[in-house]
């Protein structure tokens, strides 16, 4: 019996000592990918500004070709809600909002997640003019964990984990656009 609960308050004492632990630890992160495109830039933008054109690139959207989509609003301009939902947990379900367009320049979004895990993030992707032909696309990703849950950010390489997605997001826009 002594054993039982010496190992119960060792795991109440661990319990307590991460959720501390979790109280002074960063709550927010980001994590951007960049890649040069051989494309002129309003071509590219005007490509990228189209929410739905992301289902032909990026990684999140090519993981379940079943998953069931959703549209509100007019594709390009601000308000435009794309929503999903998969029975993929690497997929689950939320929905991702087009909140600002500088035009030629910068899309702003807002990802709201349901499944597995609720939460918000910041999505933008911009670009710039190297040459009339070359034009960088940068695709930039904000987010936050809430506490107790922000702990994970000691387990989890953000960085790495959702850099490498953007990355290969950004892979397939380039053989897209520039094969065509």
């Amino acid at each position: 019996m002594n054993l039982i609960l010496s190992i119960l308050l060792g795991l109440l004492g661990l319990i307590v000592l991460l959720l501390i632990v979790a109280l002074f630890l960063k709550k927010d992160y980001s994590v951007g990918r960049e890649i040069s495109i051989s494309k002129p830039k309003q071509l590219v933008f005007d490509y990228l500004k189209l929410l739905k054109n992301q289902d032909n690139f990026s990684k999140w959207a090519l993981m379940d070709p079943y998953m069931k989509k959703d549209f509100m609003g007019t594709d390009g301009t601000v308000g435009f809600v794309s929503s999903w939902e998969s029975n993929n947990k690497n997929v689950g379900q939320g929905e991702q909002e087009i909140k600002k367009i500088t035009e030629g320049e910068r899309i702003d979004f807002e990802i709201r997640f349901i499944k597995p895990f609720a939460g918000v993030a910041k999505a933008t992707m911009s670009t710039l003019s190297v040459s009339p032909n070359e034009t960088i696309v940068k695709w930039g990703f904000d987010s936050k964990m809430k506490y107790p849950m922000n702990l994970m950010l000691l387990f989890m390489n953000m960085e790495k984990m959702v850099g490498n997605d953007l990355g290969t997001g950004l892979s397939n826009l380039k053989n897209i656009l520039e094969k065509s």
